[in-house]
């Protein structure tokens, strides 16, 4: 080999190295350090579909929801031949966007072969804002196959999504593939249409309501607003079941705005967004009926719905009070604690903070009886002394009656003497202490 080609050989190979580093800087750059997501930018075709920023701002949870169940009904056809547009509620804002659809309680493959993502136009609509409108794509195609059990993340797109929006996702499947996965207490009106109206901005043929969310379970965007996610893993309580519907006032949204307001005002905190994880009716330690689990336990789901979610800083954890009232037997609650404290565990291995609630009260409500409520105040105790989590936020104390604090405050309680009502959220998100959220898992509990 003569000189001159060696030298023209080395410069080849400088090139290609130079080209390969600049690749995976671009990768880098985009990546949250989450190990179990795929960080694709959008390059598909098309014109609503612009290319997606490779940096600038943090992947953050926006909004999430837990996959609950199997939905009556859908056993057969799933939802073929039909546009689902689920309404969301972002707790912060971004530049870019992607989501993640899950087809858990399916019992074949969902194929989905058009999906979008756009800005509501206003509250309770199915219309898009102008010219908000994107199509989805997943590993650079706008067909995907979601398998039976499991879920898949689209690429990101570029759209401007502003704190506070409402943000529409639409998801369209020409074939049989049931049943649904869904989330069945939304406290958000959701739509459907017949036929593919994926990128349907009017909204006019969405004329079908929904109070379930389907297949979609997180909307993450990359963000300058924040640094990392609060993830809420709760039961009802949390899940909002009684919050006045299309309002965001379950109390992970008004612990949002706290958050915002207090940062806007000059005091030094951590810049999270508040995702919800609530599922109605849900135990530290049991599964609900089938196969998988409807409603698994929060030591089951914790994998998935906390350490899964995007750039998880803390957590919150409000469980315990359905193993007390859903247990035919006296609950155990050294057991109940242990499952508590196993949450705990598997978040310090994972480096995040847990902040843990006191259960509330339920005397009035059919489930109570003293045996139970003994079970309760000795959880609380254990709480309160700083036996299970990092930091405790107070629930109990601050909904109780203070003249019988074995049940609701009047205005705090829906109705029900177990479920508060708006006001009885909005109190239980004053309750945080906000400098809680700082820090991160200690070395040792």
């Amino acid at each position: 080999m003569t000189r001159r080609h060696g030298y023209a050989l080395l410069s080849a190979i400088v090139a290609l190295i130079v080209m390969l580093s600049a690749a995976l800087y671009v990768g880098v750059a985009a990546d949250d350090g989450s190990t179990d997501k795929r960080e694709t930018l959008a390059q598909g075709p098309g014109p609503r579909n612009p290319a997606a920023p490779a940096s600038t701002g943090t992947w953050v949870g926006a909004w999430s929801t837990s996959p609950a169940a199997a939905e009556p009904g859908t056993e057969t056809e799933g939802m073929a031949g039909r546009s689902v547009r689920n309404v969301v509620h972002t707790a912060v804002g971004g530049t870019s966007a992607r989501i993640t659809l899950s087809n858990l309680y399916g019992q074949s493959p969902l194929t989905i072969t058009h999906a979008s993502i756009a800005v509501a136009a206003s509250e309770d609509t199915a219309a898009a804002a102008g010219d908000s409108m994107r199509r989805l794509t997943f590993g650079g195609s706008t067909t995907v196959v979601v398998p039976a059990g499991g879920q898949v993340m689209s690429d990101a797109v570029r759209i401007a999504i502003a704190h506070g929006s409402d943000v529409l996702v639409t998801t369209y499947s020409p074939t049989p593939s049931g049943p649904v996965t869904y989330h069945p207490h939304a406290r958000q009106i959701s739509y459907v249409a017949d036929g593919d109206l994926t990128e349907d901005v009017t909204g006019t043929a969405y004329t079908e309501q929904t109070p379930y969310w389907r297949y979609l379970t997180a909307l993450d965007v990359l963000s300058n607003e924040a640094e990392g996610t609060v993830v809420a893993l709760g039961d009802s309580l949390t899940d909002g079941i009684t919050s006045t519907e299309g309002a965001n006032r379950r109390w992970t949204d008004v612990l949002a705005q706290r958050l915002r307001t207090a940062i806007e005002s000059g005091r030094d905190l951590p810049r999270y967004s508040v995702v919800n994880e609530g599922i109605s009716g849900n135990q530290v330690l049991a599964n609900g009926p089938g196969r998988p689990a409807d409603n698994q336990s929060g030591i089951g789901r914790f994998p998935r719905d906390v350490l899964g979610r995007t750039n998880v800083k803390v957590v919150v954890v409000d469980l315990g009070v359905n193993d007390i009232l859903r247990n035919p037997d006296l609950a155990d609650p050294d057991r109940i604690l242990d499952g508590l404290r196993t949450l705990v565990r598997q978040a310090h291995a994972r480096g995040i903070k847990v902040v843990g609630a006191t259960l509330m009260p339920f005397q009035g409500h059919r489930g109570y009886t003293g045996a139970r409520e003994d079970v309760r105040q000795r959880i609380n105790a254990e709480i309160r002394a700083g036996k299970v989590y990092d930091a405790v936020v107070d629930f109990d104390e601050a909904l109780r009656d203070p003249y019988n604090p074995r049940r609701l405050r009047s205005d705090y309680d829906s109705g029900d003497h177990l479920h508060p009502s708006d006001r009885g959220y909005a109190r239980m998100a004053e309750m945080f202490d906000l400098e809680d959220l700082k820090g991160s898992a200690p070395a040792e509990l």
